[in-house]
């Protein structure tokens, strides 16, 4: 069924994170994925990865945890929380060592086990805040 396959792939992705492996995390996307909701990430998994890079080098070790996951049909919601430690660059704020608590919220679109398109809504202002940037 693919709504279990889907959730199966999420939750599998997850786990890629929390080891630290981006090149196991980004299966999870199809070669011509699209995110909304990340301003300046170009679609294509280039583009995803890139972004990506840039916040694992900001936020190295980050623990991804999934609170709720919904699905149904080619579509999986999950509400997450990222939890981390700020110890690179990221939007031009030099490193503060602050710990970081991101919820966020995404729907992914499948097809053929691959996410295509996903929409995310993160608390970016509260990720600011406790980087001292307000």
């Amino acid at each position: 069924m693919p709504t279990d396959r889907n959730v199966a792939a999420l939750h599998a992705a997850g786990a890629q994170w929390n080891a630290g492996n981006l090149e196991a995390y980004l299966a999870l996307y199809d070669p011509e994925a699209v995110l909304h909701g990340y301003a300046g990430v170009e679609p294509g998994l280039s583009g995803i990865r890139r972004f990506y890079q840039g916040f694992w080098g900001a936020f190295p070790g980050s623990r991804l945890v999934f609170e709720d996951v919904f699905a149904s049909g080619e579509r999986v919601a999950c509400r997450f929380l990222l939890q981390g430690e700020h110890r690179g660059a990221f939007q031009g704020i030099a490193a503060t060592g602050a710990q970081i608590n991101l919820p966020g919220i995404s729907i992914l679109e499948f097809e053929n086990g691959r996410c295509i398109r996903r929409w995310s809504y993160t608390d970016a202002v509260g990720l600011l805040r406790q980087l001292g940037a307000f």
